[in-house]
């Protein structure tokens, strides 16, 4: 059996993400609630309405589906293609095509692409396609199965946030398939982790699943380092910064003696911009010598208050120096912090967390 007495209420406007090991019955799941899988037993409802009281049809067409490769028609271009439901539901050609160069803006897809065919497009150009597809009928539910795995990670991120940055404008109801916890933890409002033989182990929002996993099972799958993610729903914003270190490349000597303290053995280069270019130790600069070959690298660097304190401490550990880079939204950087720093936010955080649950409780 691949689903097992499942029950479960997905939230509207919301990430829903189904997780779990491979033949738990997450896809199997999704494609029960647009009926191309028909239950054995059971109900599922949409807004109180039975769905198998429906026509399957005019079911499918009022949800989108996006799967793993897009699966886009090869012989179409892709204003075509993303046209394709409008069409199937009597709009024009030309207001579905006006629909689908909407669509592409959204989907952060140039408008030069139109004529072009899928085989002619990367993979996350691709992944693209089949999003603005989905919602080109303004669907108020979007089933997606898996939808970022075939592509590379640096691509997958980016895919993330533009779903993030839709789901922020339109507000649609969200099913999502992934066997990725990283991916569950980032997308979704609530997580459901099924376990093998399709029986849900938990249903919960990402926060409560790392803080409190319901059993071993859940803990296994969520990993050893579960800890670690956590720290994504703390904000940097507590984080107290030290502007001091940070010099610009074209400071005089004495601006850059001035800047050299006991407590931060090394200097933050910045362009001319503001932007970090290096860290570079006090005793080695001098007006007019700084070029990048003798700068140390800075790491990764997080946008203070908007990254979690997880990308700070992340940027941190990245770093020769020990003190992770804070930029804004421009990239300007704004400050310095050290591993110490973050350590005793995050145990403030963790503090913070358990007062709140005790009041919860």
């Amino acid at each position: 059996m691949a689903v097992d007495r499942l029950s479960l209420e997905i939230p509207d406007r919301s990430i829903t993400v189904l997780v779990g090991p491979s033949g738990c019955g997450k896809t199997t799941t999704l494609r029960m609630i647009n009926r191309m899988v028909e239950p054995s037993e059971g109900t599922i409802t949409l807004d109180g309405v039975d769905i198998g009281r429906q026509p399957v049809n005019s079911l499918r067409r009022s949800m989108g589906y996006v799967i793993q490769n897009a699966g886009l028609f090869q012989h179409r271009t892709i204003l075509d293609n993303i046209a394709t439901v409008p069409r199937l539901l009597g709009w024009s050609k030309d207001r579905a095509r006006t629909r689908a160069r909407e669509l592409m803006e959204r989907v952060g897809l140039d408008a030069s692409l139109a004529k072009r065919y899928p085989y002619q497009l990367s993979g996350g150009q691709q992944q693209r396609v089949g999003v603005a597809r989905a919602l080109a009928a303004d669907p108020p539910v979007l089933l997606m199965d898996e939808p970022f795995s075939a592509v590379d990670p640096i691509v997958r991120k980016g895919l993330q946030e533009e779903l993030l940055r839709i789901q922020d404008e339109l507000g649609k109801t969200i099913v999502f398939v992934t066997h990725d916890i990283d991916e569950a933890i980032r997308l979704g409002t609530m997580v459901a982790v099924l376990r093998t033989g399709g029986r849900l182990a938990q249903f919960a929002p990402p926060a409560e699943l790392l803080t409190s996993p319901a059993d071993a099972f859940v803990e296994d799958f969520l990993g050893a380092d579960r800890g670690i993610r956590r720290l994504s729903f703390f904000t940097s914003e507590t984080l107290e910064l030290t502007k001091t270190p940070i010099v610009a490349v074209d400071s005089s000597a004495e601006q850059i003696a001035s800047r050299a303290t006991p407590e931060v053995p090394y200097l933050l280069v910045t362009g001319i911009d503001g932007k970090p270019l290096g860290w570079s130790e006090p005793g080695e600069l001098t007006a007019g010598e700084i070029t990048a070959e003798r700068l140390l690298p800075y790491g990764r660097p997080f946008e203070y208050g908007k990254d979690s304190l997880r990308a700070a401490l992340d940027g941190a550990v990245l770093s020769p120096t020990g003190w992770a880079v804070a930029v804004d939204g421009t990239g300007r950087a704004v400050g310095v912090v050290s591993q110490q720093t973050i350590g005793e936010a995050i145990r403030r955080a963790h503090a913070e967390g358990h007062r709140d649950e005790k009041v919860a409780g």
